[in-house]
């Protein structure tokens, strides 16, 4: 039987290209309604929202090289779907400013 699960290193690979590389340049073309245009804000959304948090309160630092297997398979599923549109950006965004305290959340006044 072969074993046709990506390993971790191709897996990181996959989301630095995408989020250092495919994002920021779509951003600038195709994509320009997207929130944010540097790649450090893509890697920034990408890792918080995999963390369920900030993502430096969860792994060691560089974040790259201490993904478990697991993690790395979500941050490169979350960037084909951030390029796909089938993930929200914007939503991301806001996330990940309101876990780093940079944005409140909105409540219902309802």
């Amino acid at each position: 039987m072969i074993n046709r699960d990506p390993r971790t290193a191709d897996l990181v690979s996959r989301y630095a290209v995408m989020t250092k590389e495919t994002m920021p340049n779509l951003a600038r073309t195709t994509h320009t309604h997207w929130p944010v245009r540097n790649d450090h804000c893509f890697q920034r959304i990408v890792l918080d929202t995999i963390c369920g948090g900030v993502w430096y309160d969860h792994l060691q630092r560089p974040a790259y090289k201490n993904l478990t297997h697991a993690q790395a398979i979500l941050a490169a599923a979350l960037c084909n779907d951030i390029v796909a549109g089938k993930a929200d950006l914007a939503a991301l965004n806001t996330q990940s400013l309101i876990w780093r305290g940079k944005l409140r959340p909105v409540r219902n006044r309802g």
